[in-house]
């Protein structure tokens, strides 16, 4: 009976040790499903870090957490932005779907920090 016992205490503190998932990251949060994460990762991570902490590959290219914590940055203003490939740089000559407007935009959103605020440009 006592190792009945045991076998049972030691299961019980093992089930109690067991890892909880990782929280999600801004990035899994935003993104509904791989493809999404994926897209963000395709079309706009050879020039801008997408995710915290991580530097841009293109020097000249702000980090999304820099473009999104820029004093003025709203969801319409980033919407607006994105949508219309006419105020893109150069470097940027593509257009985005309705949908994947939407996509950034709000990724982009899970991003911003209040406490940071960065001037305009």
């Amino acid at each position: 009976m006592q190792a009945k016992g045991f076998v049972s205490l030691i299961l019980l503190l093992s089930a109690s040790c067991a890892h909880t998932a990782a929280p999600e990251s801004p990035a899994t949060a935003a993104a509904t499903s791989h493809e999404d994460l994926a897209f963000i990762q395709a079309a706009c991570a050879g020039c801008h870090a997408v995710e915290p902490l991580h530097l841009s590959p293109n020097p000249n290219a702000p980090t999304f957490v820099e473009i999104v914590n820029r004093e003025g940055v709203t969801r319409r203003s980033m919407h607006r932005f994105l949508s219309d490939a006419h105020n893109y740089p150069e470097v940027m000559d593509f257009d985005l779907e309705e949908h994947h407007v939407d996509l950034l935009t709000d990724y982009m959103l899970t991003l911003k920090d209040p406490e940071r605020k960065l001037s305009p440009y």
